[in-house]
């Protein structure tokens, strides 16, 4: 959109920047409360908390909200901190993740009276067995904790809380909770939210799960979902175009991330997403498109026709550089015209001796802005969540 806004301004005239295309962007998911941001990697501090510089790089670039995901009790108590800290930029969620509700189980030992924790590094070859059964006491001290958070989220800091999870299914990761657990989990939580008053919209999960998590929505809400009172976002969508078009179909939005373009059929669905069920989200730090992706090309590409939009603003570019992504290779690199001098004759020269004309310089590139915010630390080898 911003690149279809400024490129069809003629090259060399100027430019209002009333007119100019700025954009605005809601992050509608992103785990600011996960400890990388305050520096810490797998428990070792590896450089200074940079949440802020983190926060303002988004400013920065038009991302002028952010919706900080609460995935378990700490998280969410930590998203809620966030949110207290940058009133009117960062909001938050709150629920359990599916990779979380061990919780709800009788086996499940790493609980006190204050946080709740998945299980550490568990062995994905060795899924939870399902032999495990949900606890009702446990369930009724987490629904009650759940609520009691909420309410008091809605009390205290109005509006900062803005939706229900994340919570839902996961059957690629029964290594963290079992299949019998989950589905509990995803059903109680889903009654507490039919408690509620106001309903607060849905943040959900469902990867590898699609008929189940279907089943329970319409078993809660109905056939159509008609007492879902203010929708939802399936986020992290990496399921088939069928699924989509179900989910679509049922009122509810589609969230993507890096996760959304691993492969070429991932790309392909994300084409066929509706504008108007589409969101967009980083899943920070964990689901960012990667050079392995299939959707990294996309991200080539885009770089190039930007570059070459940039360019042409700063009047240092022909019209070969405002080339679109469907005629520039994703490895290809976006031309610079050739510039030809003509060389001025040296009076002490042989007449008849041919001039040699100089090598032609390449225009300069335009400056770019310095940042107003600190420059990220460097790269620290994360695992994937989403």
């Amino acid at each position: 959109m911003a690149s279809d806004a400024i490129g069809s301004t003629p090259v060399g005239t100027t430019v209002d920047d009333n007119l100019i295309y700025k954009p605005r962007y809601i992050d509608i998911g992103i785990n600011l409360a996960d400890p990388i941001f305050r520096g810490v990697y797998h428990g070792k501090e590896r450089h200074p908390d940079d949440l802020r510089a983190v926060v303002a790089r988004a400013q920065e670039v038009g991302c002028q909200k952010l919706i900080v995901t609460g995935s378990d009790f700490t998280s969410s108590r930590h998203a809620l901190d966030i949110a207290k800290e940058y009133p009117g930029i960062v909001y938050t969620t709150a629920g359990i993740h599916p990779c979380s509700s061990a919780i709800f189980s009788t086996s499940h030992v790493h609980h006190d009276a204050q946080e709740y924790t998945m299980p550490s590094d568990p062995d994905p070859e060795q899924p939870v067995s399902e032999d495990h059964d949900p606890d009702p006491e446990k369930t009724k001290e987490i629904i009650s904790e759940l609520r009691a958070l909420i309410e008091s989220a809605r009390s205290t800091h109005p509006g900062a809380l803005v939706a229900f999870g994340e919570f839902g299914l996961d059957y690629d990761r029964l290594h963290y909770c079992s299949r019998k657990v989950q589905l509990h989990s995803f059903a109680a939580q889903l009654d507490l939210v039919l408690s509620l008053t106001p309903q607060p919209p849905l943040f959900l999960h469902s990867r590898a799960a699609h008929r189940d998590f279907v089943g329970l929505l319409k078993a809660k809400f109905g056939d159509r979902l008609e007492r879902l009172e203010r929708g939802g976002v399936v986020h992290s969508f990496t399921g088939t175009a069928a699924e989509m078009r179900e989910l679509a179909d049922l009122g509810l939005h589609i969230g993507t991330n890096g996760c959304s373009f691993k492969t070429e059929e991932n790309c392909a669905v994300v084409k066929e997403i509706p504008l108007d069920r589409l969101m967009l989200e980083t899943d920070g730090p964990w689901c960012e498109i990667r050079p392995t992706h299939a959707g990294w090309r996309h991200l080539l590409e885009a770089k190039a026709k930007a570059e070459g939009i940039y360019a042409a603003l700063n009047g240092n570019s022909n019209d070969s550089t405002l080339a679109t992504s469907e005629s520039t290779p994703a490895s290809s690199v976006v031309p610079t015209p050739s510039i030809t001098r003509t060389a001025t004759p040296n009076p002490q020269q042989d007449a008849s001796a041919p001039t040699q004309p100089k090598p032609a310089k390449p225009p300069k590139k335009p400056k770019k802005k310095e940042p107003e915010v600190p420059e990220r630390w460097r790269t620290v080898k994360k695992r994937e969540m989403g």
